[in-house]
């Protein structure tokens, strides 16, 4: 998978993890990048609305970036 944005590094990185020790911090790295692209936002410093229906997508409109992933 290549990261169009930013922040899907991170994010793509968490959703593949499959070791539970590394999983909060993947989690917590995500949302950190997350969190700043979206901080950049408001202030307008570029993206797209398509960007921005991937943030709500990745924060949980699609379950995958959630802390659910932690219980188990």
């Amino acid at each position: 998978m290549r990261a169009l944005y930013v922040w899907q590094g991170s994010y793509q990185a968490a959703i593949l993890e499959t070791n539970d020790k590394k999983l909060p911090n993947c989690l917590q790295a995500a949302k950190a990048a997350i969190d700043n692209r979206l901080h950049d936002l408001q202030r307008d410093y570029g993206g797209t609305p398509e960007e921005r229906q991937a943030i709500t997508d990745a924060l949980g409109g699609n379950g995958k970036l959630s802390p659910m992933r932690l219980v188990g």
